[in-house]
């Protein structure tokens, strides 16, 4: 790397401005690398007691039911939840039971 120079790098015999296909480059991965970020927040859940928890329309998106039929099960008692306030809560670990339940094997 060259000297630095008022905000320009000097690489001899050029200068790097803010213009230059490099600093684009640097800006378009940068742009990638915030975009990757944003998804990997928005697809994790914080842990709460070392447990993440899914809202009703993540667990009929995840089941592939209705949210009317998940109400249905909650009433039943076929599936555990949590409510806090007005909202439904369950645990991941539950509903991975109830998929790891419903996995039959394949014939051979």
């Amino acid at each position: 790397m060259g000297n630095r120079i008022f905000g320009y790098f000097d690489t001899g015999d050029d200068l790097i401005t803010q213009d230059s296909p490099e600093v684009a480059g640097f800006l378009t991965a940068l742009d990638e690398l915030l975009e990757g970020i944003e998804k990997i927040a928005e697809n994790s859940k914080p842990l709460f007691y070392g447990e993440r928890y899914l809202t009703d329309s993540e667990v009929s998106e995840r089941l592939k039911v209705s949210r009317r039929t998940l109400q249905e099960w909650r009433y039943s008692g076929k599936i555990a939840y949590l409510q806090v306030g007005g909202k439904m809560l369950f645990r991941e670990s539950d509903i991975q039971a109830i998929l790891d339940k419903g996995l039959r094997p394949a014939f051979r």
